[in-house]
């Protein structure tokens, strides 16, 4: 399969997954596809040497993995992030204006450049929960039309605005979606799933940049697409752990949810969940009491993407280790641990890029400016495992839209499958 295709692929998986739900639902019908088992957390593992299974919770954040056929040396896991920056509706989220606007009132969710989502199509996404019998079940809707835009001021109104405008979430960034004052969401969603809208007891509803992914540049070079970071790695990882197998370590595909929003919540990074799901694989499998040296001897891989130099502003970059898109993979590394990757995890990413031919590069922050944090550190903070910082190199991170490069997508694959191998 050529560069050119797989970015084809990952751009329908993200054109499928505009909300971190949908991401999850998409990655599990593949893992169905290919012959995994769903586990539930609330019933025992039956597990069996040679089998695959994967385990979902709370709808957004998924561990798959694949069982070797004998008593395995350790793991090797990936893990990237399934949530990206957006705004979340409220409760109650109609906001009417004069009797002919209808807008909907909502909240930032995770570090979003303001100024990108004005003046775009844009719709709504989520997962509700449904009272069915005596059951809550749950739901996922896409509106995929484009539902809502949220207008800019016009410059005639502040003559100022090229200098700079500082936007406020309550008042500026409201999305406009209705003209009738009767309009509500609650029944917009009754509709679709055609279900009674009394019936509808709980959302999750988010708004979503509603632009297709798209080539961009000459030759296509650059791609254009919302929630590369961390759609991306989602997709990038589970593509090389798909195409891999492993006859002594038992490989491991984990996707957390609400990484960027520091995830500090029961089915984020931040929480028990890659813990119990190990330990209790070890309990089926009649090795818990060999888990601690299985640990030590397994490798973690943390795939959440880095900063590409900026054309327009190299100033924000190091001067020695700053990825330039359609160059490579990248490893990151921070001396303050921000990033995992240390000499002897640095060193297995480089010997298996190395070995097969797979372009990487090197990113550090400018040591006067903050970077952010992601998965790795938060992880073996809960299983003590070797890791390293990876990812794909992009430009305008959390842009309602943002851009990378077309060939870097092939060096995150190829590098997955023989990283599951190693």
């Amino acid at each position: 399969m050529s560069f050119t295709e797989i970015t084809k692929e990952m751009f329908e998986f993200i054109k499928k997954s505009p909300t971190c739900y949908h991401a999850v639902k998409n990655a599990t019908d593949r893992l169905e596809k290919a012959g995994f088992l769903a586990l539930s957390e609330k019933e025992d593992f039956e597990l069996k040497y040679g089998k695959k299974y994967y385990v979902v919770r709370n709808d957004s954040s998924v561990i798959a993995f694949s069982i070797p056929k004998n008593p395995a040396k350790g793991f090797r896991i990936t893990a990237s992030h399934s949530d990206s920056p957006c705004f979340k509706l409220k409760e109650n989220p109609e906001v009417t204006l004069e009797n002919a606007y209808v807008k909907f009132n909502v909240e930032k969710y995770g570090g979003m450049i303001l100024s990108t989502w004005l003046d775009r199509p844009l719709s709504v996404a989520g997962r509700v929960v449904i009272k069915e019998d005596n059951a809550l079940v749950t739901k996922l809707v896409d509106f995929e039309e484009n539902l809502c835009i949220i207008p800019n001021v016009a410059i005639h109104f502040n003559r100022e605005m090229n200098k700079g405008v500082e936007y406020n979430p309550q008042v500026d960034m409201q999305p406009l979606w209705s003209g009738n004052k009767e309009d509500k969401i609650i029944s917009l969603i009754a509709e679709k799933l055609e279900v009674d809208a009394d019936r509808i007891l709980g959302t999750d509803l988010f708004v979503y940049n509603n632009q297709d992914p798209c080539f961009v540049g000459k030759d296509r070079a650059f791609i254009g697409a919302p929630r590369i970071d961390d759609l991306g790695c989602v997709y990038g990882t589970l593509e090389g752990f798909l195409n891999s197998e492993n006859e002594n370590y038992i490989t491991m595909y984990c996707v957390f949810d609400h990484e960027e929003v520091g995830s500090r919540t029961r089915q984020g990074a931040d929480s028990d969940f890659l813990e119990t799901v190990i330990r209790r694989m070890g309990a089926a499998l009649g090795c818990e009491r060999m888990l601690p040296k299985m640990l030590a001897d397994s490798l973690l891989i943390s795939a959440d993407n880095g900063h590409a130099l900026h054309p327009n502003h190299p100033e924000k970059s190091d001067g020695s280790n700053h990825p330039l898109l359609n160059s490579g993979m990248v490893i990151k590394y921070h001396g303050n641990q921000q990033y995992t990757t240390d000499a002897y995890t640095g060193a297995v990413v480089k010997d298996i890029c190395k070995k097969n031919e797979i372009p990487y590069q090197t990113y550090h922050n400018r040591s006067d400016i903050m970077g952010g944090s992601t998965l790795g550190n938060i992880s073996i903070s809960h299983c003590s495992i070797p890791s390293a910082d990876i990812g794909l190199p992009q430009l305008a991170m959390h842009s309602a839209f943002e851009t990378a490069g077309t060939k870097d997508l092939e060096a995150l694959v190829n590098f997955v499958k023989n990283f599951y191998v190693y």
